[in-house]
C-alpha cells in the first residue's frame, strides 16, 4: 500500500554528540560541517544520504538542530485549493495515473467560469492561494493559461495564483512562439504569482529518460526557473524520490537546487515528493521499486535540511504522499511546513492510496501541536498571516 500504516521507525531522540563517537570519520565530519554552517559537497552530502540505522539518528539529530536554529519551532501551513483544471495530457508519463487521453471517458477539462467560480469559492472559504495546473491537452491554445489567470484575477482580485508548472510554461512557449521571457511577463502581468517547482522530478537526464522521456529536460527546467526568478516570480522547489533514483541523484539534484538559488534567491521552498506506486507503469512494468521506505522518506528530508539550510530555509512536507505519521517524523527530521490545506487533490491520489485529498486548517493546526509545535498561517511567500489564537487580517 502506498501509504504507511505500520510506522515502525523510532529513534531515542539522543543529542548528536553522545551519538558521534560511534560515527564514520566522514559521515562524523559532514555532519560538524553541516553544524559549523558550512555548506557541504558532494562527497559529504552523500555520505549523509547513505547513513542508515543509527548513523541516521545522527543525521536527524543535526537536521532538526539546524532547523530549530534556522526557523525555530514554528510550523507554517497555506490555506489554498488545488484546482486542476483539465487531465487531458499528450506527455504519457509513467509515473503519472492522472493524464487521460481525449477520448477517455475519464477526461474532464472546466471552462474558465468554473475555475474561477473554484477560486470564489475557494476566497470565501479562507483561501489565500490558488494552486493551478493542469494536463497538456492536444488542441490547447497557448494563450489559454492567461485567459485563465485573467478570469481568476476578475472574479478575485486578491488572491495569489500558485500555477503552471515549468512543462506547461514550455508548453506554452511551443504553442505560441513567443520567447520564454516574453511569455512568462505575459502571464506575470495577466496575475500569476508564483510557480510550482514541479515537473522536476529527478533532474538528470539519465533518469528523465527512464521515468519521463518526453517531459521537459533538466536544462528546460532550469531555463524556465531561472527565467521566472530574474522576472521576479518566485517558484517553489520540488524533488520526486522513491523510483528507480539512488541516493547519489537526490544529492546531485540538491546541490543543483541550491546552487540555483544562490544566484537568484527565488525558491520559496523545497517540496520532497514522495512516488505513489501503486497503479503507475512504471512500477508495474517493473522499472521502479515501490515507493520510498519510511527510513528513505525521513532521511530525504533530513539531507535536504542539511543540504540546503543555508540557502532554501523552508522545507515542506506532502502529508498527503507521507501519511500523518511519516509526516511527525519529517517534521522531527528537519521540516517545517506543512504545505497547504488542499481542498482538493486528484493528481497524487490517481497514483495510488493518499493519505487524504484535503484538510482543514484546524487539522493541521492540531497536528503541529501534537507534536509541541507552532501552528502558523502562511502567504505563499512565507508572510506570517496568523497564528493560532492571533488574527492578522490578511
Amino acid at each position: 500500500m502506498a501509504i504507511k500504516r505500520n510506522v515502525s521507525l523510532k529513534f531515542n531522540g539522543a543529542a548528536y554528540e553522545d551519538l558521534a563517537p560511534d560515527l564514520s570519520s566522514p559521515l562524523r565530519a559532514a555532519l560538524d560541517a553541516a553544524l559549523e554552517g558550512k555548506d557541504l559537497d558532494s562527497g559529504q552530502a552523500v555520505a549523509v544520504a547513505e547513513a542508515r540505522g543509527t548513523d541516521l539518528a545522527a543525521v536527524i539529530a543535526v537536521a532538526d538542530r539546524l532547523r530549530r536554529e534556522t526557523v525555530g519551532d514554528d510550523v507554517t501551513y497555506v490555506v489554498n485549493r488545488n484546482i486542476n483544471f483539465t487531465n487531458i495530457c499528450i506527455i504519457g508519463c509513467t509515473f503519472c495515473c492522472f493524464g487521460q487521453s481525449a477520448h477517455s471517458p475519464n477526461a474532464f477539462s472546466h471552462s474558465l467560469e468554473t475555475v474561477a467560480d473554484r477560486a470564489e469559492e475557494a476566497w470565501r472559504m479562507g483561501a489565500t492561494e490558488v494552486c493551478v495546473q493542469g494536463g497538456l491537452p492536444p488542441d490547447l491554445d497557448g494563450f489559454y493559461y492567461r485567459w485563465l489567470l485573467e478570469a481568476i484575477k476578475l472574479r478575485v482580485p486578491a488572491i495569489h495564483i500558485h500555477a503552471f508548472s515549468p512543462m506547461e510554461v514550455v508548453y506554452g512557449v511551443e504553442r505560441t512562439g513567443l520567447a520564454l521571457r516574453d511569455y512568462l511577463g505575459m502571464l506575470r502581468n495577466a496575475g500569476l504569482g508564483s510557480l510550482p517547482g514541479t515537473a522536476a522530478e529527478i533532474l538528470d537526464d539519465r533518469v528523465r529518460a527512464v521515468i519521463s522521456r518526453k517531459k521537459l529536460s533538466r536544462a528546460q527546467w532550469i531555463e524556465v526557473i531561472t527565467t521566472a526568478h530574474e522576472l521576479g516570480i518566485p517558484t517553489t522547489s520540488t524533488m520526486m524520490y522513491g523510483h528507480v533514483e539512488q541516493p547519489r541523484d537526490w544529492v546531485n539534484h540538491l546541490l543543483l537546487l541550491r546552487s540555483i538559488q544562490q544566484q537568484t534567491g527565488g525558491f520559496t521552498e523545497f517540496v520532497p515528493l514522495g512516488f505513489i506506486h501503486e497503479k503507475t507503469a512504471l512500477y508495474r512494468t517493473g522499472l521502479a521499486r515501490p515507493g520510498s521506505t519510511v527510513e528513505e522518506d525521513v532521511a530525504v528530508h533530513a539531507l535536504a535540511r542539511i543540504v540546503l539550510n543555508n540557502s532554501i530555509p523552508n522545507l515542506q512536507i506532502s502529508w498527503v504522499k507521507l501519511g500523518w505519521e511519516v509526516s511527525r517524523l519529517c517534521l522531527r527530521a528537519g521540516a517545517n511546513d506543512c504545505g497547504g490545506t488542499l481542498m482538493e487533490e486528484h493528481i497524487s491520489s490517481a497514483s495510488g492510496e493518499v493519505a487524504a485529498t484535503a484538510a482543514t486548517p484546524e487539522e493541521l493546526q492540531a497536528f503541529i501541536l501534537s507534536e509541541g509545535r507552532a501552528p502558523v498561517e502562511r502567504s505563499t511567500t512565507y508572510r506570517v498571516l496568523r497564528r493560532v489564537g492571533e488574527y492578522q487580517a490578511r
